[in-house]
């Protein structure tokens, strides 16, 4: 009796904790399923009522070739590949850098280790904008505005304390036997880096790319700020250009064309989840 009564319980807290789960989930996606249902609608059913999906007989698909053809000149892929032209320098740049100097502070004794990573906890709450200005002068110096470049070169010098706080988070659950055994082996600090701790780093390493990706698809000051040619335009700044200030702004355009934008990204969020979840979670752990 005590055993089934048990039981019960369990499913019942069971049940309630799914229940919760799937309550909370639901209220976090519904802003995305609107904005996908709404990219089927007419202005006057947008904002008409909270319904994700269009009145029955009113669905529109008009909107989808209306918003790929982003302007008169150029289509979403043309915007889309600019975006790549500096997304992914930065990606390698942020994954490489990040795990170089993570591996540095978490596995090596130096003068001055504990203040670098003071300096580094401390940079984690500055606003990135405090950053922007002294970055702006300099490569206006160099002559690099209007460049791609401008957009992923400092990422190559681990200036994301985020992630080498993660990374360095993650290395310290993995036991230091580890390098001491390579170093038996003959392994230098460089080898045992890349043939040892990259492949246990996968998770943490695919999450930073991961992440990298998502801010740098959204990320819109900063090619507002170094980009100033037309044909440099990325798709954040394109999408931005669908808002109309003297004409109706079409809203079921503007949301086609951010599905249709936020589609890559999706796709290889739902393709690593796994290493995410991973990476995130063993990111929290100690030695």
């Amino acid at each position: 009796m005590n055993h089934r009564r048990y039981l019960t319980r369990t499913n019942i807290n069971a049940t309630i904790r799914y229940v919760i789960l799937i309550a909370v989930g639901f209220i976090l996606a519904y802003p995305l399923f609107w904005m996908i249902g709404s990219s089927f609608k007419h202005n006057i059913d947008i904002f008409g009522n909270m319904a994700i999906l269009p009145p029955a007989g009113r669905w529109t698909f008009e909107h989808f070739p209306a918003a790929w053809q982003l302007t008169p000149r150029n289509n979403m892929l043309f915007y889309f590949l600019n975006t790549m032209r500096f997304l992914i320098p930065r990606v390698i740049g942020t994954v490489i850098s990040c795990t170089v100097t993570a591996y540095a502070i978490a596995r090596f004794s130096f003068p001055g280790k504990k203040i670098v990573f003071g300096i580094v906890l401390v940079t984690l709450l500055m606003p990135e904008l405090a950053f922007r200005i002294p970055i702006f002068m300099l490569y206006r110096d160099i002559g690099l505005i209007d460049t791609f470049a401008a957009l992923y070169i400092q990422d190559f010098f681990g200036v994301n304390s985020f992630f080498v706080f993660m990374i360095i988070q993650f290395m310290r659950t993995i036991p230091r036997e580890l390098d001491e055994a390579a170093h038996i082996d003959g392994c230098d600090p460089l080898r045992t880096l890349i043939s040892i701790l990259v492949p246990i780093l996968r998770p943490i390493i695919i999450t930073v790319g991961l992440l990298t990706f998502m801010w740098g698809m959204n990320d819109f000051q900063g090619p507002l700020i170094f980009l100033r040619s037309p044909d440099n335009r990325v798709l954040a700044q394109a999408l931005r250009g669908l808002l109309s200030e003297y004409e109706v702004t079409h809203f079921g355009q503007i949301f086609a064309g951010a599905f249709m934008g936020l589609i890559p990204t999706l796709a290889i969020f739902f393709a690593c989840s796994r290493y995410f979840v991973e990476g995130v979670a063993r990111s929290g752990g100690k030695e």
